[in-house]
């Protein structure tokens, strides 16, 4: 049924789940409402409690006049499964408020008109509470000794308007159906990731061939004060599990293995354990709870990789020989996307054995959980049944809705949308290969709005797996310019371990792989040399965070706007909060980087001053918090950036 008054194309929504929200989080509610004739018709956002009760009506506003097009901003106050519906009514007062002002001036029905606004006055003001300001401008609608004009300013008095805004007169009410907010704790939109290797932290590589040795969870731990000192909120773990020997991966990807090579530690599963074990080189499962600890104490979450594969030597192999595919004569097939080869991992089958390949990965994944892990970076998440993560992220958030899910997915649109509308939390995306003005001015407008409430972005500026030409050519400016890109316009981002050392050198020309990649080798770093010798744009990061701390605006996704440049070169986007009072003043952040990693580039800016809460004539003051400068800015202003002594401005301003 379309209803009385029908309620068209609502935004947002899911067709495979709940719409996505934090706390606080402010966002857009909008659909199209219509009648019939001229009536004056109004609308608004009902939301709905956790417990299902009614919890408030938020007004809705026509965007444009004769759209029909109506649109209110909220946000949910707590965790919880809340809901929304739109309800459209005849709005009674608007529709004689439109009449008077046109018929009364004329002299037309005058008497009639009035009568009619003094019973409706008269009507309003009899429910509770009562408002005294109704009952006396219906007196003075029917008070003769007044002029008509009198009489209808009365009627029309800013008291009386505001008291039928705050409790109109409904009539004809309808209500569409409801849509369903998953309302998630604030790490599932807003944190700093940072990923390294443990076994990396701490190896002993400059010896013997054959006698390297493994960093442990004891020296990882040691790297966790300088994470947790450059403002980075999760420690994501690529696999700790034991690794295989059947078909060992050397360095750089190759076949020929050495004594001492430690394999790529995706490739899961030995016979000292699979995916519910800690690699013994690293430690016991009490050193991985010690580790989690250290990590706790210095404000840091860990998030550990979910990467459902196995080396052929893992023990499901042997076990349940029907979770893998087996090829014509009679050998399991390993994960291949040509013309790669990944001699190493047998992916696994989900059609022979549902049930029992379920149960076992819920029981992996909540075995980590008891070992205080909260959050899953899960690997190749597009190669499973979605239906298996759709149950799995269901029954998880049904007993632990804390714990949160990262779906590293680089692969077609249509899955990354469909795995987010299923349940994950959040989303690596294309940005580490959007990197031209117009590229990234679409993109981000797309994870932004149009997207936002069912896949939120995870900005990483690199991976073990992608170094994108961009860092390999742009040097230490590129480093810098990508990670204000990444960590100003999006609530969540992350950098790979050697980020901040613009490691850049590829395994060959045209590849995005690094030479000598972590992912196959130990890969030990002297932090203290970099930090004495300046080769390191970890201040940088460490005032960005600061930033995205200190900054509501930044804690948000759907706030993000960019602004007019006449340079290809350069661009600028902003973050913008409203304030609510004294306490929550209104807050700005404004940056402009050019994208140009080899020239001083230079061009107006033209500031788009409404959208960040302000005239189009107004001044402001802002400033450079990489600089510490203070400017005067208006709608157009002149910026010169060389990647040479930084390639970008963020700007800060707050009240008004």
């Amino acid at each position: 049924m379309i209803g009385r008054l029908p309620i068209l194309d609502l935004f947002p929504t899911n067709d495979l789940g709940p719409v996505k929200a934090v706390p606080g989080e402010r966002f857009t509610v909008g659909a199209t409402v219509i009648r019939e004739g001229h009536d004056s018709l109004a609308a608004g956002v009902a939301l709905y409690s956790p417990e299902g009760r009614r919890h408030s009506l938020v007004r809705m506003r026509e965007t444009h006049p004769g759209t029909d097009r109506f649109e209110a901003e909220i946000s949910l106050p707590s965790e919880g499964k809340w809901s929304f519906a739109v309800e459209s009514w005849h709005d009674p007062f608007l529709t004689w408020r439109h009449a008077a002002e046109i018929k009364v001036p004329l002299g037309q029905d005058t008497e009639l008109v009035l009568e009619e606004g003094a019973r409706l006055l008269a009507r309003a003001g009899r429910r509770v509470p009562r408002d005294p300001a109704l009952n006396r401008a219906a007196k003075a609608l029917r008070d003769t000794s007044l002029t008509p004009a009198e009489r209808l300013a009365a009627g029309l008095d800013q008291h009386v308007v505001a008291a039928m805004e705050r409790s109109p007169v409904r009539e004809l009410v309808t209500r569409s159906r409801k849509v369903r907010v998953a309302v998630h704790r604030e790490r599932a939109l807003f944190g700093s990731w940072y990923e390294f290797f443990p076994r990396s932290e701490g190896a002993q590589v400059d010896t013997v061939p054959g006698q390297e040795r493994s960093g442990t969870f004891a020296t990882a731990a040691k790297r966790l004060p300088a994470v947790a000192d450059m403002g980075f909120d999760v420690v994501y773990l690529p696999p700790i599990h034991p690794v295989g020997v059947s078909n060992r991966k050397g360095p750089n990807n190759t076949l020929t293995v050495g004594p001492g090579d430690p394999g790529s530690v995706w490739a899961i599963g030995s016979e000292e354990g699979g995916h519910d074990a800690v690699h013994p080189d690293l430690g016991t499962i009490a050193d991985f709870d010690a580790f989690v600890a250290e990590a706790r104490e210095h404000g840091l979450e860990i998030a550990l990789d979910l990467a459902l594969q196995c080396s052929p030597d893992h023990p499901w192999v042997a076990e349940h020989p029907e979770w893998f595919v087996q090829r014509a004569d009679g050998s399991i097939a390993y994960a291949e996307n040509p013309p790669k080869k990944y001699q190493d991992i047998y992916p696994l089958c989900f059609d022979r054995d549902f049930e029992g390949l379920y149960a076992e990965i819920l029981r992996v994944v909540r075995h980590w959980m008891s070992h205080g892990v909260r959050i899953f970076r899960v690997d190749n998440p597009h190669t499973k049944p979605v239906v298996f993560w759709e149950r799995l992220l269901a029954d998880v958030a049904a007993t632990d809705p804390d714990v949160l899910f990262l779906a590293e997915a680089f692969t077609r649109p249509a899955m990354m949308r469909t795995l987010g509308k299923v349940g994950f939390h959040q989303s690596y995306t294309y940005f580490t290969w959007r990197n031209s003005k117009d590229e990234l001015t679409d993109y981000l407008t797309e994870l932004s709005r149009e997207s936002a409430h069912h896949l939120r972005p995870n900005l990483f500026t690199n991976t073990p797996d992608i170094l994108h030409s961009y860092l390999q050519h742009g040097g230490r400016p590129a480093f810098e310019a990508r990670a204000v890109i990444a960590a100003l316009a999006s609530p969540t981002w992350g950098v790979y371990s050697g980020f901040e050392l613009c490691e850049n050198t590829p395994v060959r020309p045209g590849s995005e792989e690094y030479l000598d990649s972590e992912k196959y080798q130990y890969r030990p770093r002297d932090w203290a040399a970099a930090e004495a010798s300046g080769e390191t744009i970890a201040p940088l990061l460490t005032a960005l965070n600061r930033l995205r701390r200190e900054h509501p605006a930044l804690r948000e996704l759907r706030n993000l706007r960019f602004h007019h440049v006449d340079r290809p070169e350069l661009i600028c986007f902003s973050k913008h909060r409203p304030g609510v009072g004294p306490e929550d003043p209104d807050d700005v952040v404004i940056a402009v980087v050019n994208l140009d990693p080899h020239h001083a580039r230079e061009a107006t800016v033209q500031l788009d001053l409404p959208s960040i809460g302000r005239d189009w004539e107004e001044e402001i003051e802002v400033t450079d918090e990489l600089t510490g400068r203070a400017f005067t800015w208006r709608a157009h202003n002149y910026v010169r950036l060389d990647p040479a002594t930084g390639p970008a401005h963020v700007f800060t301003t707050t009240g008004r």
